[in-house]
Formats: C-alpha cells, sequence, structure tokens
C-alpha cells in the first residue's frame, strides 16, 4: 500500500471528513461540511484546500518543506508524499485546513478555486 492510499485511509475514517469526488474530476477527494479539504491524485501527489488566509499565515513556514510546492494565487497547496515524515505533515495540515474552513467567512456557501493539478505546476517527473 502506498502512503497516499494509507493517508487517504486514514483520514476517511476522521468524523469530519467524507469521500467524494474531486471537483476537478481527478482522483479521490475528502470533503467536509465546509467545503473540499484533499484531492489525492496520484500515487504520491495530494492538493490540500487550506484557503488564502491559512495560506499567508503558513506561508513562511510551508516553504522550508521540500514536499510542498505552493502556487501563487492558489488556496490550494500540493504535497508529495514520499516519506512517513511527509503523512505526518499531511495530517497536521489537514487539521489546518478543517479549521481554516470552519472559521473562514462564508464558510461553505462560496465554491472553492480549482485545485492545483490542473494547473500543470506540481511536481517534476523524475
Amino acid at each position: 500500500m502506498t502512503l497516499t492510499a494509507r493517508a487517504l485511509a486514514q483520514l476517511a475514517t476522521w468524523p469530519d471528513l467524507t469521500e467524494a469526488v474531486p471537483s476537478c474530476g481527478t482522483g479521490q477527494a475528502l470533503s467536509s461540511a465546509h467545503g473540499e479539504i484533499a484531492h489525492f491524485h496520484s500515487d504520491r501527489d495530494v492538493d490540500l484546500h487550506l484557503t488564502d488566509r491559512a495560506i499567508r499565515r503558513l506561508a513562511n513556514d510551508l516553504r522550508r518543506f521540500a514536499a510542498v510546492r505552493m502556487v501563487a494565487g492558489s488556496q490550494w497547496v500540493t504535497l508529495r508524499l514520499d516519506a512517513s515524515a511527509d503523512v505526518d505533515l499531511l495530517m497536521t495540515l489537514v487539521s489546518v485546513a478543517l479549521q481554516a474552513h470552519q472559521t473562514a467567512p462564508g464558510a461553505g456557501r462560496t465554491p472553492s478555486s480549482s485545485c492545483n493539478d490542473g494547473r500543470g505546476v506540481g511536481f517534476l517527473r523524475v
């Protein structure tokens, strides 16, 4: 079982998350009552909807992680799961995302921007 599959299985047991079809149409998703939280696009890549406010607050810290890619103007970050520490980071950031969605103005009422998968700016394939 891949790290991504294990992370998805673990997160799917969280009471605030449900499995869903991603709005981008690729892979599997997890949603909360307030909107989409994560898109699992491949065996290694996960897009996480953190919200603008959370990304601005955490930007300096997020840039320190090789596993994280941020896209200017996107409410999503992309994580590359290559090690168990990356899964730990994902779990932490999912908690941040859930809190961000609960406290965001108009949470759950407006559709989120599209994830990073369709932007072609994820990780280089090597």
